[in-house]
């Protein structure tokens, strides 16, 4: 533990260290037993159901042993929650903290007002968060959110439908070859698709895009140039992953606008997100099992990160200075295995994710949880730019045609980066 919760001087302390001005405001805050009012720190997001449940258990917990801070959280459902706080920067009524989807931090960075967290948080805190997740946070220089859940994807298998097709369901494939081999032979002895592949653009395009950003990394691919100004993915990596897409498909082990098959038990495998663990644990549909993504020989382990990042508004140097405060005490240790625990997100620390407590707690609780943690020493964040969902919209338009066999993979990445680099261009 980096902190002790029970002794909150010893956090104050660390986040003073990192930003004197708000420590000072908050000190400024009082007791309410001394007649001052508590400092009022409002947060938004959009978890309901147990996340919401064990989140809002923690801010009571954190209010208990703070009287001087009142925290409330709201819940905003996901489909307004932009457009709402966009609206409250206009009436000025902006929440204290936003916790919202990762790919929404850089449109949340363009409202304004968003706190440097580097200066009030503690240096250690950020230092011990997986760096694909500060990395995304890290705007114009600037520290605007740090990850409080993560996710990322994994191959899940029917372990049925691999006995069945005579397969071992204790030894899933880990390379694409092992793949392609083995969604065959699910193929042939049972009848039903090997490998479910997303293939579709749909109304947004990141289903298709975020499940190929997998194996354009795993092939030493980049989909944007570091600094987000051009495409980087129609290159030989970029072609060899569109290859290995259109390879399914054409031998049958994918079908074509199928996905969907393997959670309804008509299919042997597919990328998954961490979050079907949980959705899956109390009456699983099926026997399943989970492994890493497989990955060409020639290539890397990779995947692709998800999860919710917080920021703080620069509402006021008392404000910022207790909620600085509660996201310091929700990022130690102990809270973020007690949120992993009781919600089955991946920890942001790399503390936690490779401590004994936690994977004791895996192996003995739910141990398909395992490969999803150790993945995330490899994972990958997507660009962190307003532009993305554009961009991601545009990309899948363009390389859904290939996949339909409508396109060539030359054909579709030619104008997918076409596509992409319209939309940085137009800003």
């Amino acid at each position: 533990m980096l902190f002790s919760t029970t002794h909150p001087a010893g956090r104050l302390a660390a986040v003073a260290a990192a930003g004197s001005v708000f420590m000072l405001a908050l000190a400024g805050c009082g007791s309410p037993s001394e007649g001052t009012s508590a400092t009022e720190v409002t947060i938004w997001h959009y978890w309901d159901g147990t996340n919401a449940d064990t989140f809002d258990a923690m801010v009571a917990e954190y209010n208990d042993a703070h009287p001087d801070v009142k925290i409330t959280a709201s819940n905003v459902p996901n489909a307004d929650f932009l457009t709402k706080l966009r609206a409250s920067a206009t009436s000025r009524t902006l929440p204290d903290i936003a916790i919202g989807d990762l790919i929404w931090v850089p449109q949340i960075e363009e409202i304004g007002g968003l706190a440097d967290l580097s200066k009030t948080l503690p240096s250690a805190t950020l230092a011990d968060i997986n760096p694909a997740l500060t990395s995304f946070g890290n705007i114009g220089g600037a520290q605007v959110s740090v990850p409080v859940s993560a996710n990322n994807l994994a191959y899940m298998y029917n372990k049925a439908l691999f006995t069945e097709a005579g397969l071992d369901p204790e030894n899933p494939p880990t390379t694409w070859d092992d793949l392609l081999s083995t969604g065959r032979t699910i193929l042939e002895k049972t009848g039903k698709p090997g490998y479910d592949l997303f293939t579709q653009a749909g109304d947004s395009g990141e289903g298709l895009t975020w499940n190929f950003q997998v194996n354009l990394w795993q092939t030493g691919g980049a989909f944007l140039t570091d600094d987000n100004s051009a495409a980087a993915f129609n290159t030989p990596e970029g072609a060899e992953a569109l290859q290995f897409w259109v390879d399914l498909i054409d031998s049958g082990v994918s079908p074509y606008a199928k996905w969907g098959e393997f959670e309804k038990g008509q299919g042997g495998s597919a990328q998954e997100g961490s979050w079907m663990v949980g959705i899956w644990a109390a009456d699983p549909p099926f026997e399943f099992g989970v492994a890493k993504a497989p990955y060409p020989t020639d290539g890397q382990a990779a995947t692709n990160l998800g999860g919710e990042q917080a920021m703080i508004f620069d509402n006021s140097s008392k404000e910022t200075a207790a909620a600085s405060d509660f996201l310091a005490w929700f990022l130690e240790p102990d809270q973020v295995t007690a949120w992993s625990e009781k919600t089955g997100m991946l920890p942001v620390l790399d503390s936690v994710a490779t401590g004994t407590d936690y994977l004791d707690w895996v192996d003995s609780t739910e141990p398909r949880l395992r490969p999803f943690v150790e993945q995330m020493a490899d994972a990958h964040a997507r660009p962190n730019t307003p532009l993305y969902p554009q961009i991601s919209l545009a990309f899948a338009s363009e390389i859904e045609k290939a996949l339909a066999g409508e396109a060539s993979v030359g054909e579709a990445l030619d104008k997918a980066e076409a596509a992409v680099n319209a939309v940085i261009e137009k800003g």
